[in-house]
């Protein structure tokens, strides 16, 4: 098992102003840190794999699509924007030493039909997924989607949702993940959902229920990591918290308030949480 740390909390593009960060993060314990790649080109991110090396730590990214970028739409130009924009963000994550690429890069965030997606819909998703899986699979890097909930996105929901793109998909390159917040509001029952489809997962986002510090909050964690450790899991667990710090960020995931006292706080009391029920589950 592995423990990282999801840098959105603080950018949506890391610079050498981060740095301390990852000198944090390692001190505290941490294996890696989780890279959000919204823009820069590979090499840049090509010398911050080496500044992530040169401190001890390993590296996933996560991405999104944009509404010009979209996977689900009938215009094929607008779908060929999202494969190049995958495949950039995957040749930016190979040339960075990532080994893993999640998020909810199946359609834009907040935006919404009226409706359910349809099987069109879901069908030129998986074609698009499909052609990142394979290109993603030359780089190295594996693709963990995300489910978000209903309130941010209309297209994948739950687990089960996950598990039948998966799928259509039908790539080996191609799985998904858990993330204890999503979770939270639309399964009825987060521990067994996970259960449900342990074998398939190849991610974990810990997730409090309001976004902010671990342990805090309600999500069931005693019995979410007794569940973890029980169906063998042994990749990452990577704490995602959202704060203010960049306002288009804070927008887009509905933080209108501080959710952490200091990102000092935040890192230390999130490792010490997952290690101490980590440890109890065994």
């Amino acid at each position: 098992m592995q423990i990282g740390f999801s840098l959105l909390v603080v950018c949506g593009h890391v610079t050498p102003a981060h740095y301390p960060l990852l000198d944090s993060l390692k001190r505290l314990g941490y294996d890696g840190a989780e890279i959000p790649i919204f823009e820069g080109d590979v090499p840049y991110y090509a010398e911050l794999g080496r500044v992530l090396r040169d401190k001890g730590l390993k590296a996933n990214i996560a991405t999104i699509v944009t509404e010009d970028a979209n996977p689900l739409s009938p215009d094929k130009s607008v779908r060929d924007k999202a494969r190049d924009r995958l495949r950039h963000a995957l040749d930016c994550g190979h040339a960075m030493g990532a080994e893993l690429m999640c998020g909810p890069y199946h359609s834009p965030l907040g935006v919404f039909s009226g409706g359910g997606p349809t099987d069109d819909e879901l069908s030129r998703l998986a074609d698009v997924l499909r052609d990142a899986a394979q290109h993603g699979e030359e780089a190295g890097v594996h693709l963990s989607i995300e489910a978000l909930n209903r309130f941010e996105c209309y297209v994948l929901n739950t687990m089960d949702q996950l598990s039948q793109l998966r799928r259509r998909v039908a790539h080996q390159n191609f799985s998904f993940m858990y993330d204890t917040f999503h979770a939270n509001i639309e399964e009825k029952d987060p521990v067994a959902a996970f259960a449900r489809h342990a074998h398939e997962l190849t991610h974990i986002h810990i997730s409090e229920n309001d976004r902010g510090v671990p342990g805090r909050g309600h999500v069931p964690w005693e019995a979410t990591f007794k569940a973890i450790r029980a169906s063998g899991y042994d990749s990452w667990l990577t704490v995602e918290a959202f704060g203010r710090a960049v306002p288009a960020l804070a927008a887009a995931t509905r933080v209108w308030r501080d959710l952490f006292p200091d990102i000092e706080t935040l890192f230390a009391e999130s490792i010490k949480m997952i290690r101490r029920h980590w440890g109890e589950a065994a």
